[in-house]
């Protein structure tokens, strides 16, 4: 039985809402990650696992800040002094994407240790474990640089590189898992875009036909007995009813309101035999994300924003808050009451008024060659709330055109 931990996208360095923390000095942000890796490794020392299993992103950018670094350090050390081998694969935000600079994870290759095994290149890993050896095959995030690209490529066009990135990465699977002794717990580790994958938060952003895709089944083959996925930070299992589950871990904390209601963690995987894999989706302790939208009515429009406040808890939460103002009415909130009330909120993103305007109306097709009985019909047809009253106000109102004339040529 090999039991391990697949997680992937920390993005140390996520710090787009909070403050600093005043004991520390540090973004209260990197604190939540740091926070949740710390958690998994937890998990991972009261398990015993036989190796943790990081499918790449460890950092927000390939250039991590030396508090950055240090705390990934400290965290993953504890896995060393815990005699937990650790395989690190590169993602998309780990690299530099230039020849012959180092990537973001490149220290832990380099240092005079043992347990620690970077993958920066598709490679099969053989790691032995306390109980027993284990296959890694480790695709890392594919560029250019991890794909050697010939001269025949140099004037296809980028979508063309991309379908050919995406069919030298399934061919590399599939020859890698062709090598495996199948009677051997296989691995596969990825940091990958599969077709069937669903984004989530800022994902949702990104350039998606810029990732090289690969189809579920691509992966899902034989003798793979788990496929561990980097990259989507949305927890998901693409293989739900065959074998190997092909599964994201999902990033280990909410990035932003896009990801407000998604549960995240990691995965602890056991391999009891071949073609007997199970794994467990466990939490972290997640910073609470906090949306409130007010549709505002009549009344005290403050008052309405703070009672709705105080129907979520706040406490520690990172907040937004949106509210509705009628068509035709002022905004009278005061902030400052709507800030006090959440006073124990960590960070509040900020407070957004939206406006519905109402709507113009059609003027009507009035033209200078009409008579005058034709404008008026012509104007009032474009009233329709004086449908009905329509024809008693023209009536009056030549009447009061022909006593106007008449008055004039008296004079």
């Amino acid at each position: 039985m090999i039991k391990f931990i697949h997680t992937a996208d920390i993005h140390f360095g996520m710090e787009n809402y909070g403050r600093i923390d005043p004991k520390t000095g540090i973004h209260s942000r990197l604190l939540d990650f740091e926070r949740a890796l710390n958690f998994c490794i937890d998990v991972a020392i009261e398990q015993n696992i036989d190796f943790f299993l990081f499918s790449g992103d460890a950092y927000k950018t390939a250039h991590p800040t030396p508090t950055q670094q240090r705390l990934l350090m400290q965290c993953l050390f504890r896995l060393y002094k815990a005699k937990i081998p650790i395989v690190l694969v590169i993602g998309n935000h780990d690299n530099p994407l230039s020849f012959g600079k180092a990537h973001a994870l490149d220290v832990f290759g380099t240092l005079p240790l043992d347990g620690f095994q970077v993958i920066a290149q598709p490679t099969i890993l053989k790691l032995d474990t306390k109980n027993g050896p284990v296959q890694i095959v480790g695709i890392p995030w594919p560029t250019r640089n991890t794909l050697a690209l010939s001269d025949k490529h140099i004037f296809k066009s980028a979508l063309q590189i991309t379908e050919y990135i995406s069919n030298a990465v399934g061919k590399i699977i599939t020859s890698y898992a062709e090598k495996l002794d199948p009677t051997i717990p296989a691995v596969l580790a990825g940091h990958l875009t599969v077709s069937s994958g669903v984004f989530s938060g800022s994902e949702k952003r990104a350039i998606y036909g810029t990732d090289p895709v690969l189809l579920p089944s691509q992966l899902a083959i034989a003798p793979f007995d788990y496929v561990g996925l980097g990259h989507l930070h949305r927890y998901q299992n693409l293989n739900p009813h065959g074998h190997p589950a092909v599964v994201y871990s999902g990033s280990i904390e909410r990035v932003d309101f896009g990801e407000r209601k998604e549960d995240k963690g990691f995965c602890l995987v056991t391999i009891e035999s071949k073609q007997k894999t199970t794994h467990e989706f466990i939490t972290t302790p997640m910073r609470p994300f906090v949306q409130i939208e007010v549709e505002l009515g009549a009344g005290d429009q403050t008052k309405q924003i703070i009672d709705a406040l105080s129907q979520h808890n706040l406490d520690g939460a990172v907040v937004k808050i949106l509210y509705h103002v009628p068509a035709g009415k002022t905004d009278h909130v005061d902030l400052q009451a709507v800030e006090r009330a959440c006073l124990h909120a960590m960070h509040i993103v900020g407070i957004y008024p939206i406006r519905t305007h109402a709507a113009r109306e059609m003027r009507a097709a009035l033209k200078i060659d009409m008579d005058f009985a034709t404008l008026l019909s012509t104007y009032f047809d474009g009233k329709p709330e004086l449908k009905e009253k329509k024809q008693s106000l023209i009536e009056k109102a030549l009447q009061l055109y022909e006593e106007s004339k008449q008055e004039q040529s008296d004079q």
